[in-house]
């Protein structure tokens, strides 16, 4: 099989979650054991760091691995899911692995996962620790796919556990109250692992105190550390802090002027998790300097191939695209909406059919010019339901029959002067980055 059969075949042979959904949640770490026991556990030979979260992991993971790649390490990066190529998940310096090597693992193991029949995460994940083992990455950055605690992720023994917030995403799988959502995300908390949660929220904070304490993980939280940001500027495409000041290693107050290349005022919250990650590096005598951290922040993007965290993708009207999807991601989209002096905001909107997606349509403003879409993917919500359930709360507009066609009739109904926005899901962005 060549690259798109290879492809084709892992799509229509094993569940893959982005596409149907929860019939694809394996609630077990069975048979991502079976199958790394099959490549002689790879998950063993590599140095990691496990990120986890509701909103901001991507990010995070990101942030860190440019750095460690700047820093001079051979850095992995796995996240999920992907936008335009599945490569995009697995990357080593910020560089897609090759379609041979996807090629070589799918016909050497077809067998195998016959026998196993694992979901399409679980492979990719053995796919992902097989490469970073025989490539001898220095460390390698792992995003948990969805939850924690079951998730096929969770069976590496990291030097550092990340867990950036608690949100309402996913309710049907992890629990429909937040200290149930986090007590899977503390799932991957491990014994005497450090562990940094990235902003500190009431009504779930003792999940993680308390699994921090059973297992005698070390534990901060990030946003409790006393850190001051002199200046904020937000623009379109970049984030910058005049001056943040953060703890450092030997206990004195550091002063760091960044600017980011990813925008979005959520990400101040993102940069603190990453800069008390690498406080915890540092004490584990990884050599990062306070240069390199500079100068990957400036270039996360370009470093490590992100997309989708408020990208413009025009500027005639301008237009951004943003992952947000969740009540929590959809709160900071309308915080950067509100930075943008326009005179209409066009909002292009997709959504998928397994969530409530009632929190987040109450959120949205009134004054707006919506444009219904489905997702291309079987889960994707029909555009005509999304403008039934809308227009309860007051949100009107028209449906088109594909995320282009809605991007395409708001900026054309755009005047230079008015936002055109596309979000709602993850599978609306990969449509149009």
């Amino acid at each position: 099989m060549d690259y798109q059969q290879t492809l084709n075949y892992l799509y229509t042979q094993l569940p893959v979650f982005t596409r149907v959904g929860a019939s694809a949640y394996k609630e077990d770490l069975t048979n991502t054991i079976a199958l790394l026991n099959i490549l002689d556990n790879p998950e063993h030979k590599f140095k990691s760091i496990h990120v986890g979260g509701t909103n901001g992991k991507g990010s995070t993971s990101h942030m860190l691995a440019a750095i460690l790649q700047v820093a001079g390490y051979k850095t992995g990066l796995y996240t999920s899911p992907h936008l335009k190529d599945f490569r995009e998940r697995i990357r080593i310096n910020g560089k897609m692995i090759g379609e041979q090597t996807v090629i070589d693992f799918v016909a050497k193991h077809r067998p195998n996962f016959e026998q196993i029949q694992p979901s399409f995460f679980e492979m990719t994940v053995a796919l992902a620790f097989d490469v970073f083992a025989k490539e001898q990455v220095d460390i390698a950055i792992v995003e948990v796919g969805l939850g924690g605690r079951l998730d096929s992720t969770n069976v590496i023994n990291p030097l550092l556990s990340i867990i950036t917030n608690i949100g309402w995403d996913h309710m049907n799988l992890l629990g429909d109250t937040l200290p149930k959502i986090a007590g899977e995300k503390a799932g991957i908390i491990k014994p005497s692992i450090p562990v940094i949660i990235g902003e500190y929220q009431p009504e779930v904070a003792e999940v993680f105190t308390n699994k921090a304490q059973q297992v005698n993980a070390p534990l901060v939280f990030a946003s409790e550390v006393k850190s001051e940001v002199g200046s904020r500027e937000s623009e379109v495409d970049s984030l910058q802090f005049l001056t943040l000041t953060v703890p450092a290693t030997d206990s004195r107050l550091k002063t760091y002027n960044l600017r980011l290349d990813l925008p979005g005022t959520y990400q101040l919250n993102n940069v603190r998790t990453v800069l008390t990650a690498v406080d915890e590096l540092r004490k584990q005598d990884f050599v990062i300097t306070d240069e390199h951290i500079i100068t990957a922040l400036k270039q996360v993007k370009t470093l490590t191939g992100l997309h989708g965290r408020w990208e413009v993708i025009n500027n005639q009207p301008l237009t951004i695209c943003d992952t947000g999807h969740n009540p929590e991601g959809i709160t900071e989209v309308l915080k950067n909406i509100a930075n943008v002096k326009y005179e209409h905001l066009h909002f292009v909107i997709g959504m998928v059919n397994d969530k409530d997606i009632s929190k987040v349509l109450a959120m949205l403003p009134t004054h707006a010019t919506y444009y219904f879409c489905r997702p291309d993917i079987p889960r994707g919500l029909e555009a005509e339901s999304i403008k039934q359930q809308a227009a309860s709360f007051g949100l009107h507009g028209e449906t088109y029959p594909s995320v282009k066609a809605a991007l395409m009739a708001a900026q054309e109904a755009a005047t230079d002067k008015d936002l055109v926005f596309a979000g709602g899901s993850t599978f609306v962005v990969a449509e149009v980055v």
